[in-house]
Formats: C-alpha cells, structure tokens, sequence
C-alpha cells in the first residue's frame, strides 16, 4: 500500500522559517520501497549555523523571562497540533526511515505525552530553602535556564527522542539549535512547521540540515552554545564530550547498548519469549536498548528456545506500511550493510538457531531476523553493537556466572532478568552493571517520565527523561538574603 503524503522540499529552519541555500543536496527514498522518493534535502553550511545561533541568541531574552506558566501553555499548544497532524507525521516518518507505522505511530504519541509532561512543569517548585547559619538570612536555591543549547538527534526515533531533549530545554527557558540525523531530517522538518502552526516563537527552535562533519562539527566545536545534548554512536559520543569539556559546556551523551536478557529456571518462558523476540525485532533492532545477548539457564535451554522460536511465527517481516508488519526494513543501505557483516559473521562463526524464511517483493533494505548461538561471551557477536536484528544467545550453569557474563560488556544500558523468585528478581537489580534494569519486562520500552540512561560506555553523567532532565537543563544559583 503506498502512501499519498507528497514529497518533501526540507531545509533547515531559523527564526521561524525555511531557510534553503542552492541546490538539493540529497533524494531520500523510501526503505522499505527503493523507488519511491520520499523528499529532497538542501544542506545548511557552517554560516547558516552561525545563523541559527544568532536566531537562538535573539530570542532567548524574551522565552528565559516568561513566565513557567507561559512557556507551558506553549508546550501545551505543540503538544495538541502534533496530535493533529499525528498520522500524517507518522506516515512521513515510516516512509523516510522504515519503521513499522503501528510502531510510528505510537513513537508520536509519546512526543504528544512528552510535550504535555513537560509543559505541566512550568507551575512546579524546583529549588529549595537551605536553612542559614545566620540570624534573619532567607537562603534557598532555584534553577535558572543555560542559554542557547545544541541538540543533536538520531535516526531511529526521529520523533521522540528530539522531543524529550527539546520540551525539557524549552520549559526550562532555554532556546534550541537542533541537528537531526540526515536520515531523520524530513520528519525534523515537518517538526518545526508544526511547532510553528502552534505558536511557538520565531528564534526559540532553529533546526539545521547536514553532515555531521561539517553542521554537527561547527555546532558543538565553534557555536556559541551553552551545552550539547547528542544521542548517536559511542565513538562519536565520546568525541563530543571530550570537545565539550575542553569548551567548559555541559554535555550529555547517549550512546551504544549491548543489552542482556537473562533466563532463570523459575521464569514463566512463554512470557520471556514474547519480550525478548520484542526487545530484540522491533523496529529491525534499531534502538540503543535492543535485547542483543539472550543468556538461558541451562535447564530450560531447551524449553525456552522452544517457546522463542514459536514466538518468532508472529515476527513478520514486511514493508514498513503493511499493517501486520512486525519488523520493517533497516533505515539506510549504510545500516544495510554494516548489519550484513554482522550476518555474514553469525552464519560462518556461529550456529543458526533461528532465520525467518520471509520473502519480500519490494526493493528494499530488508534484513531477515536471526538468531544464533555456539560463541565464546568475548566473540564480536557478544561484544559490539549491531544495530540490526540479531540475537545471540548463550546458556549458563548459575547466577554467579550469568552476572558476570552481563557484566562484561563495556555498555551498561539496559537489561532484564525473567524469574518468578523474588530473590533472583533484586539480586540482579542490585549486582547488574546497568542504568536501566528490569524484571520480567523487556530491555526496551523505558516510561518517558522515567530517569533514561546508561553507565559505562553507554552514557556520560546525566539522564534523560523525567526530572532529571530539568537538571541537566539547568544551573543551579544559591541565593542568600538578609533582612
């Protein structure tokens, strides 16, 4: 079934308006049907980044000095227009970076959650009284904007993720400069029109297309920005925060993920099933806390590959608008190939337990799910990040030894645990190495008014989501005052 949305013409967008410079620098075409182009792309240069900064700069005095209640009511107003265009944008984004439309569609229902969250957070208390040492002295502590931030987004929810970096800089009083990923820069676009149809003020979002070499370099070496928020790969992470801290700006990285999903004895394996086979194929392992490491008591080994391969008759591989589809195609024909080297490893270093026999008739970048066992927990397969729909799984003997088999890993995002002994349930919360743990539940699907983040390799020292992005968001300033 083929969508009617037209095609796109996006370009960066500052102080309110589309902002297009030359020719069209980039077709996207759709993943899950090679032939049909979804949108042109004109590429922003380093001087139109200067541009958005300056934008930002300008309208940050009047945002920082209205009132909580104010910017509220505008998170509230982008909050409802996005719901209005919420099919539309779902089907926009689905066609520009493949994933499933029932999944798209939820994706933005969680901007609209996110918006409205966070637009009540402009009529609560944040800071606090601190009692003085001194006699008739009123001290207390209170939150105030940083300025202008950078933003810098991914493909893989290229609607959720920019609106929980973006609402929670907002409410605080902040003003934006966004880079989105090139793969996500149609629906980033479509944003911004949204945004701007709600009412939101010229200046306080300005979003600018391009490579990351030369857009996302200038943005977080050279603007004069007050912090950096980036989710992406952990190489370029790590770049980022070593930059920021010589800079003297507060950063917050989100990275890579190679999350452990653990079987016990007492589990209820039907259900493990279910999540894991989730965890691991939606949205074609597409996400930071994809289930990639399944480790199975070696007494229901057996059993519970029974049950996941019985599960695994409900993972459909289809085009991204088919209603039944369970996983779509991958995002790119970069992510095509770099998740085939990784399928090409699993079928000649590992054994096949599981490959789905789905055949396509459309021309697009489709991945069949897989899952394999038979490697060493030091085995690249183990290891790295493949971003795609593979999982491997590996039975072990006792608790003591699957814990350190979690921990291994250089990443520490997300994990789960399937037992029904209370005990096994709170030793792992406890001993797992992970920001994000979890009993009975999938590594994926964190709340968005919940802490997201990793330790290790996946995070640096802040958090999204929930209240504590109101403090990455922030400076704190102690006041003190004598009467």
């Amino acid at each position: 079934m083929k969508q009617t949305i037209a095609t796109i013409h996006a370009s960066s967008w500052i102080n309110g308006m589309a902002t297009t410079i030359g020719h069209v620098d980039k077709y996207m075409y759709n993943p899950s049907r090679l032939s049909e182009l979804v949108g042109h792309l004109h590429y922003a240069n380093t001087a139109q980044v200067e541009e958005a900064e300056a934008a930002a700069h300008t309208a940050l005095k009047q945002w920082k000095a209205m009132t909580g209640e104010a910017r509220g009511a505008v998170l509230y107003q982008m909050a409802n227009k996005l719901e209005e265009h919420k099919d539309e944008l779902a089907q926009l984004a689905s066609r520009e970076m493949g994933k499933p439309i029932k999944e798209m569609t939820g994706e933005v229902g969680r901007g609209i959650q996110l918006l409205r969250y966070y637009a009540g957070e402009g009529v609560r208390a944040h800071g606090d009284v601190i009692p003085s040492s001194q006699h008739q002295v009123l001290q207390y502590k209170k939150h105030v904007p940083l300025g202008v931030v950078g933003v810098i987004t991914p493909w893989n929810f290229p609607v959720a993720i920019p609106i929980w970096k973006i609402a929670p800089a907002l409410i605080c009083g902040n003003t934006i400069v966004w880079k989105p990923a090139e793969q996500a820069s149609l629906s980033a676009f479509r944003l911004c029109e949204i945004f701007k149809e709600a009412g939101l003020p010229d200046g306080v979002i300005n979003m600018v297309l391009g490579k990351g070499q030369e857009v996302g370099r200038f943005l977080v070496e050279k603007a004069n920005i007050q912090c950096l928020s980036f989710t992406g790969s952990t190489v370029t992470g790590t770049t980022i925060a070593s930059t920021c801290a010589a800079r003297n700006i507060k950063y917050q990285t989100e990275m890579g993920g190679k999350n452990a999903a653990v079987v016990m004895p007492s589990a209820d394996l039907k259900s493990a099933a279910a999540a894991i086979a989730s965890g691991a194929f939606r949205s074609a392992g597409q996400k930071c806390t994809a289930t990639s490491r399944v480790y199975v008591h070696e007494d229901v080994q057996d059993a519970f590959l029974t049950a996941l391969k019985a599960e695994m008759t409900a993972v459909k591989l289809r085009p991204a608008d088919d209603p039944s589809c369970y996983l779509g195609p991958v995002a790119s024909k970069v992510q095509f190939d770099h998740v085939t080297d990784y399928i090409n490893m699993a079928q000649t270093e590992a054994t096949v337990l599981y490959e789905n026999d789905d055949t396509i008739q459309e021309d697009g970048y489709y991945i069949r799910p897989l899952i394999v066992t038979g490697v060493d927990n030091d085995h690249p397969l183990m290891t790295e990040e493949i971003f795609g729909p593979v999982v491997v799984v590996k039975t072990f003997s006792s608790y003591d030894e699957v814990i350190s088999f979690v921990n291994a890993s250089d990443y520490g995002l997300s994990g789960s645990i399937f037992t029904t002994t209370l005990d096994e349930a709170h030793r792992f919360l406890d001993d797992a190495n992970i920001g994000m743990v979890r009993v009975n539940l999938e590594t994926a699907g964190v709340e968005y008014q919940a802490p997201f983040g990793g330790m290790k390799q996946s995070s640096s020292h802040t958090r999204e989501q929930g209240q504590a992005a109101l403090q990455f968001f922030t400076n704190v300033k102690t006041c003190a005052v004598k009467f």
